[in-house]
């Protein structure tokens, strides 16, 4: 039995995709505290931004989503939302995104917007946002999510952010910036996403790799088998614990 929780090991995991020289768009849940967790450990020097027209916040309290006040404390400037998807991501600007997601497929491509149940019944979300923004023209982009069959496709019942390929389609044919989807980070593995299709990068403490292979369903195109995910650090695990995420809202 591990001394932390899947949401822990899915927060941790997705923070070493952040880099010390990143400017990142930061998504809802996850991935805010993916990227506080990054900011305080090993990537100082990142710029978080939040698509509603926040610069560089440094919370230090839990926040219910991006509109939330406590999110935007320390920040350097509030502007709009022109400021962050237009003059800093459409300019070329954000090197990272980092997006949630309904279902994913093996060339990264995102649907945030609509699912089909088993029992044919179609339920429809607030889509995008900036998602598709962030996917079309952030330098690269990390999704962070939890590990469900059902999230992953072969290719994406409702496409609402473009990965690398679109049905076929390279980035370049489409006419859009970027690398696209560089990886999925679960809360039982890392899945990188190559020219080539769907990797097993790693999976985490705990999990068997057959189980979690036969538990994504995607046409993975590796051979070998995979690494072993780094645990979390005492640190990693205190900071989430008394300061990130106390009351358990996205790690518990």
């Amino acid at each position: 039995m591990s001394d932390w929780t899947r949401g822990e090991m899915l927060a941790v995991a997705a923070s070493r995709e952040v880099h010390d020289d990143d400017v990142v768009v930061v998504g809802l849940g996850l991935p805010q505290i993916a990227a506080l967790l990054a900011q305080r450990i090993h990537a100082p020097n990142v710029r978080l931004l939040l698509e509603i027209g926040v610069f560089e916040p440094t919370p230090s309290e839990t926040a219910m989503g991006i509109a939330d006040p406590r999110m935007w404390a320390g920040a350097t400037a509030f502007g709009g939302m022109l400021d962050v998807l237009g003059t800093m991501l459409h300019g070329g600007r954000v090197t990272l995104g980092l997006l949630g997601a309904l279902e994913v497929d093996a060339d990264g491509s995102v649907n945030s917007t609509k699912v089909t149940g088993e029992d044919g019944r179609v339920r429809r979300f607030n889509g995008s946002g900036g998602a598709n923004d962030i996917a079309s023209s952030a330098g690269r982009v990390v999704v962070v999510m939890q590990h469900h069959r059902r999230k992953f496709a072969e290719a994406v019942h409702f496409l609402t952010s473009p990965g690398v390929r679109v049905r076929g389609v390279s980035r370049p044919e489409l006419g859009l910036p970027g690398r696209g989807t560089v990886a999925v980070v679960t809360d039982r593995a890392v899945i990188e996403i190559s020219e080539d299709g769907a990797v097993l990068a790693s999976v985490h403490p705990g999990e068997d790799e057959a189980e979690v292979r036969a538990a994504t369903g995607l046409p993975f195109v590796d051979a070998g088998a995979a690494r072993a995910t780094s645990p979390p650090t005492l640190e990693q695990l205190d900071l989430i614990r008394r300061e990130l995420d106390p009351l358990g809202w996205y790690t518990r």
